[in-house]
């Protein structure tokens, strides 16, 4: 994979003056990151150590191995090289390629018919005042925040947007889903479905995926319209408290000021039991907006496709100090509404 995505980056240095390929250079640089050195500065003292420069090196033979690794200045024009935009068209490229390598590994040859893509916001702390970076008011803190698309399935990260740090959740999520969608399904001829937090339930971004008929399910954020048509549903089921939890789904249909036609909800009652009080119930409240059909998908079936765990994450997930608002993670979600019935007589 190193040495495609050598073969697809521009290298504008002068052949005949270079020291380290590009390879080297990003083999160097993607073991780094996968160890735990996440910035450059201890660069200088990893160069030098032998097992490092065998790991990082593509020599063969047994030839001892007399050049170091670059320094930290060598690896720095490297990622300004990698953000040219050509060049992070190329990375994007060779990322999805690796994705449907796997995939089709993983099934010897065959390739998925459906796939679901996770669409994450990932704030990213920075040390500084980097460009594109801003304060944060909901993290307290300068970062970037880049939209993380991954599939649910393996985990894989399958693309990435960098944008700048006072980006609203969903900005540019109404072109760039779709684009990712595109070619994700020329690639694997997969139908992908789409999972989203309540950050891009946004009017733009729904009608962006329904214009061009990709499913999506999320979460809507709780506020007053919801609580009023989810209370009709909010009462206490007759008989004895249930030992165990219980879950209820209800189809129905909701219109928020800004979408001009309603939408297909789905508002999902979870009833708990009190360990210190059995008698009393504790209720849980949700909605999920979703254009999956009713007959193919019957509110169970939506409720099962959200609360389901996608694979783990890989590095990506791992570059910030911060848990990123994953889509999958619905049913962790805060609550619409939380009631307390207390235990009849």
């Amino acid at each position: 994979m190193i040495e495609a995505l050598e073969d697809n980056l521009i290298d504008l240095r002068n052949p005949l003056r270079i020291r380290h390929s590009l390879a080297s250079q990003l083999r160097t640089l993607v073991l780094q990151r996968a160890m735990g050195w996440i910035d450059l500065s201890d660069t200088g003292t990893l160069r030098r150590d032998p097992l490092w420069q065998l790991a990082c090196s593509g020599a063969r033979g047994m030839k001892p191995l007399a050049q170091g690794r670059p320094s930290q200045a060598t690896l720095s024009r490297l990622l300004t090289c990698m953000g040219r935009n050509d060049n992070i068209d190329a990375v994007h490229e060779d990322l999805l390629l690796l994705v449907v390598w796997r995939l089709t590994s993983l099934k010897h040859g065959q390739r998925p018919e459906q796939l679901t893509l996770d669409i994450d916001g990932v704030p990213i702390d920075v040390h500084g005042h980097q460009g594109g970076s801003a304060f944060h008011g909901l993290y307290s803190a300068r970062i970037y925040s880049p939209l993380v698309a991954s599939l649910a399935e393996t985990g894989d990260m399958v693309g990435g947007l960098l944008r700048e740090g006072n980006a609203g959740p969903a900005e540019n999520a109404d072109t760039w889903i779709p684009h990712l969608v595109r070619r994700l399904n020329e690639s694997t001829c997969a139908q992908v479905r789409v999972r989203i937090d309540a950050g891009f339930t946004d009017n733009a971004t729904l009608e962006a995926l329904e214009d061009r008929d990709i499913e999506y399910l999320g979460r809507l954020r709780s506020h007053i319209g919801l609580q009023k048509l989810a209370a009709p549903h909010l009462k206490r089921p007759p008989g004895r408290p249930p030992e165990q939890p219980r879950e209820w789904c209800h189809d129905l249909e909701y219109q928020a000021g800004s979408w001009p036609t309603p939408r297909r909800v789905v508002l999902v009652v979870l009833v708990l039991v009190v360990q210190e009080r059995p008698d009393d119930l504790l209720v849980h409240a949700f909605f999920l907006v979703t254009n999956l059909g009713k007959f193919d998908w019957p509110s169970e079936k939506i409720l099962a496709l959200s609360a389901s765990e996608a694979a783990p994450r890989r590095t990506w997930a791992r570059s910030s100090r911060r848990s990123p608002h994953t889509s999958h993670r619905l049913i962790a979600a805060p609550p619409l509404s939380r009631t307390r019935w207390p235990a009849t007589r």
